[in-house]
């Protein structure tokens, strides 16, 4: 299980990386695995304004429909659009191409409350 020690997480299964007051967000290698072949990503959000714990989005596999949840507050000021032709990049490449959004944070203080590569681990058992 990758689980990249220099990333963030949620309980929900998204990863997050911070960089000042941007944060690229998508979903873990364990999530992945656990929706299978992803056919489609959807995020209708672009240029909206979102509180932590939102919908932003869903990713569609072969056999299920699953919301993304936003992490942190903020804007999304960017979304992955190579995912609309190949959505497979969130099972091969989880943290690098992989990706979904990007979000302008909006509450600094929100970061706190992520989890840690080792909580994550604990969370899912790895």
């Amino acid at each position: 299980m990758n689980i990249p020690a220099n990333l963030k997480y949620t309980k929900d299964h998204e990863w997050v990386k911070i960089e000042g007051d941007i944060a690229t967000v998508g979903i873990t290698d364990f999530a992945q695995k656990e929706l299978g072949d992803i056919v489609y990503v959807e995020v209708d959000t672009l240029d909206q304004t979102l509180d932590k714990d939102e919908v932003f989005g869903t990713v569609e596999a072969v056999k299920t429909v699953s919301d993304l949840f936003l992490p942190l507050s903020g804007e999304i000021i960017e979304f992955n659009d190579s995912l609309e032709t190949t959505p497979e990049k969130v099972n091969t490449d989880p943290y690098g191409d992989g990706w979904m959004v990007k979000v302008k944070i909006a509450n600094p203080s929100e970061e706190s409350e992520l989890l840690s590569s080792e909580q994550y681990k604990e969370l899912i058992g790895a």
